[in-house]
């Protein structure tokens, strides 16, 4: 066994320590530097396969930005102002949980996710969600106070579990949450946040038209027409209780508006008019895109899903008011040939039928066109039985008893 000195372990450790201290120094500065630490999770970057949509759309992450949800098609699309002025569509999220029914929200607790234009602005941006990561769509806005609605904390989150909000999962909500905090990074102050019912298309307003809904869903339609019109933020208000649209500065534009919106009400006047059926669409408590309910079907987990029974009832469709029938249309060109004399068709007849070309003239009219004209009957008639009295006009003999009747009368 050896045994050291107290002064050669002294050295020794001073050695150590020496070594030691820059390796400690080094790593406290890895761990302080932002290169090397962990991103935060509301810093994540936005996926390159996004960022490579906005380019080939013509438009960059710093570009302002537009949401519209589709509660009926369960979807969250991402629009982005283009170099145009325009703001041009770039991507679809598919909405995996959200609750109530189609229609506004009217008060808290009632599981309604609302419909409207709402605005956020950076502050409704919350990092440190309980659900990953959230913004608050701004509920209740002008229209909602307006009616007496009540409720609050309205969020864009992660999970897929919904009282009321639109519930994405966790990596999805990180893209959305990354693509508004880099339209804010380029200074917007805030993006609209459009909510639906349906997609506001012609076809889904006369389907649509006998819900108890249908005024306000046609107010949120003519915000929907304008944006689709001209590719721009319509600008929203609420007067008298009800949403209004400011026109385009441009009257140019402003007539493209009123354009698109005459079609859009000429469309759904003829789908009525035609009749289309009307219905209405009920859920046992929300709903939530076939993508999801696909990759659960396969076994995979979608985590804390809110009242999944409730999925098995969503978009039951109740007939209202039954579609008509539409005749099949046959072109002259078609139906002129089976009514052809020399068509296989045309023999086939109801017993006793005869087509007019094959009639034979009735025995007056010539007579009677040329002495009458084109009298009405209580005067031709009359004339007529008095020319075949006074021997006018030829009458065979079993008909002449009939005439002495009739003028007698």
């Amino acid at each position: 066994m050896v045994f050291l000195s107290r002064g050669p372990l002294r050295r020794a450790a001073s050695a150590l320590l020496a070594l030691a201290t820059p390796i400690l120094t080094l790593g406290a500065v890895m761990a302080a530097s932002p290169a090397a630490a962990e991103p935060s999770k509301a810093f994540a970057p936005i996926p390159a396969a996004t960022l490579a949509l906005m380019q080939a759309r013509g438009t960059t992450a710093a570009a302002p930005v537009l949401f519209r949800a589709y509660k009926k098609e369960s979807e969250i699309e991402v629009w982005k102002r283009a170099g145009s002025g325009r703001f041009v569509h770039v991507k679809t999220f598919p909405i995996c949980r959200w609750s109530g029914q189609l229609g506004p929200k009217r008060k808290s607790g009632d599981r309604q996710t609302p419909e409207g234009f709402y605005t956020v602005p950076q502050r409704q941006m919350n990092p440190n969600s309980r659900y990953y990561l959230s913004f608050d769509v701004g509920y209740p806005n002008a229209y909602d106070r307006a009616h007496g609605s009540t409720g609050s904390a309205v969020m864009v989150h992660g999970v897929c579990s919904s009282m009321g909000c639109f519930a994405m999962t966790d990596q999805v909500v990180g893209e959305i949450y990354a693509i508004a905090r880099e339209a804010f990074a380029g200074g917007q102050s805030a993006f609209q946040f459009q909510s639906f019912p349906f997609r506001m298309t012609a076809a889904n307003m006369a389907r649509h038209r006998a819900d108890p809904n249908i005024d306000f869903w046609r107010q949120l339609k003519e915000g929907a027409d304008r944006f689709d019109a001209l590719g721009e933020e319509p600008a929203v208000s609420v007067v008298g209780g009800r949403y209004v649209f400011a026109p385009a500065k441009d009257p140019a534009k402003e007539a493209q508006v009123v354009v698109y919106r005459g079609a859009e009400e000429a469309r759904i006047a003829t789908l009525v008019e035609e009749g289309s059926a009307a219905v209405r669409t009920t859920y046992s408590d929300g709903a939530q895109h076939p993508f999801w309910a696909a990759l659960a079907a396969k076994g995979a987990s979608l985590g804390d899903v809110s009242r999944p029974e409730a999925l098995a009832y969503a978009g039951q469709e109740v007939v209202v008011i039954a579609a008509r029938p539409r005749p099949v249309p046959v072109a002259e060109a078609v139906w002129s040939r089976w009514i052809a004399p020399d068509s296989p068709l045309s023999r086939t007849r109801m017993p006793g039928f005869v087509p007019a070309y094959e009639r034979m003239a009735p025995l007056f009219a010539p007579l009677a066109t040329a002495a009458l004209g084109t009298e009405a009957y209580p005067v031709a008639w009359p004339r007529l039985v008095r020319f075949g009295l006074s021997g006018i006009l030829p009458v065979p003999g079993p008909a002449r008893g009939t005439l002495d009747v009739l003028a007698q009368r």
